[in-house]
């Protein structure tokens, strides 16, 4: 597994951190251009076609300035799959690492792409601002917030426009060594990255990259309240300029949090090729699984349900929750033993006797009113 990173021009960043519709064809026009790569290399090296490629996408939309920053991490495969004739056996073909001409060639033929999928969007350089940007126009509230979380800049109070108070070194920093420019690329304001890769079998190796990528945009451990009551937040990596903290009023971070929030119905993990979840050949690609030994806590579970299921298919919330949190919901406290489901109750009813029967209210408790907010802007 290849990672393929895209970034994106600030304008497109912008429309794309709330424009759900206009991320697909952007997303696609990207793949569209790896996915030709691979088949353009596996048939100059195979003298083979008819191949089919996969990839799963996180779109990721924060930067490590807690700033929006929509930009594509892409997990590609790094081959392809062919189904010989009259042969129902899926072959895979490995492809060599891409050279840095390559990723210069894959990102040229993405800006081509992406700027046809936005001129057919109606995104060009002479369409009108305000029917380019409807938030603007609808909602020029929330079109604030966005800029301005795009351009690492204070949305509301009275520092509004300034940007985020920075803490760290006053000399700059200069890094003797030089940074790597392998497999990476610079078109059109736009940049490509694809150095980092993983082998087939180091599966540890996998998951710690699909962490990465699927990581919530701040990391709660770096935050700490001042004793002037403001937010400090400190960055991962340390800038050239020195700075190596960001300073936040309580309300400028929840202003700066909201506009990373994706749009309703948006999803922000895609599967393309033959990783999507209607592809014809995907049964034959991804292996199957053993169920997890908790199978029994699924409502529907019953003693005739088969043993392995497909890497897509449902999981145990239990199982989820030992993944995300490291803590095992179906392991006795008191004898450490593993627990097992013996039914589910769903009748309203019946939830209600059976919380009144141990002792625990029957009702969710109340809904506490909004604390008043201390936060006054200056009039104007």
């Amino acid at each position: 597994m290849r990672q393929w990173v895209l970034s994106l021009p600030f304008s497109l960043r912008y429309r794309l951190a709330y424009d759900r519709t206009l991320a697909t064809p952007v997303l696609n026009a990207f793949l569209r251009a790896v996915f030709v790569s691979h088949q353009r290399r596996a048939r100059e090296r195979y003298d083979i076609r008819n191949t089919k490629c996969g990839s799963v996408t996180i779109l990721q939309r924060f930067g490590g300035a807690v700033n929006a920053n929509v930009h594509f991490h892409a997990l590609v495969i790094d081959g392809v799959y062919v189904v010989p004739p009259r042969h129902p056996q899926v072959r895979f073909f490995a492809l060599p690492a891409p050279s840095t001409e390559e990723v210069a060639r894959v990102l040229a033929d993405t800006v081509r792409r992406i700027t046809r999928a936005l001129e057919r969007a109606g995104l060009g350089d002479d369409d009108d601002l305000d029917s380019t940007d409807p938030l603007a126009r609808d909602d020029p509230a929330l079109a604030a917030l966005y800029a301005a979380a795009v351009q690492g800049r204070v949305a509301i109070g009275p520092r509004t426009g300034q940007r985020t108070t920075r803490l760290g070194t006053a000399q700059r920093i200069v890094d003797p060594t030089p940074h790597s420019s392998v497999r990476c690329a610079t078109l059109a304001e736009m940049s490509l990255h694809a150095d980092v890769a993983v082998a087939a079998n180091d599966r540890a190796g996998l998951e710690r990259l699909c962490r990465y990528v699927a990581r919530p945009s701040l990391a709660t451990e770096r935050l700490k309240r001042l004793d002037d009551g403001r937010v400090l937040y400190r960055m991962r990596h340390r800038w050239r300029d020195g700075t190596s903290h960001l300073v936040f009023e309580p309300q400028e971070l929840l202003a700066r949090l909201a506009a990373l929030i994706p749009p309703p119905r948006a999803h922000q993990t895609r599967f393309h090729g033959i990783l999507a979840p209607c592809a014809g050949w995907r049964d034959h690609v991804v292996p199957a699984q053993e169920q997890s030994a908790d199978a029994d806590d699924h409502p529907s579970a019953c003693s005739h349900r088969p043993r392995r299921a497909s890497a897509g298919s449902w999981i145990a919330w239990s199982e989820l929750i030992r993944r995300v949190f490291a803590a095992d919901a179906l392991r006795c406290p008191r004898c450490s033993s593993r627990t097992r489901i013996m039914a589910a109750i769903r009748s309203p009813d019946a939830v209600a006797a059976f919380l009144s029967c141990v002792g625990l209210p029957a009702r969710p408790p109340p809904v506490a009113a909004a604390r008043k907010s201390t936060y006054e802007e200056e009039p104007a």
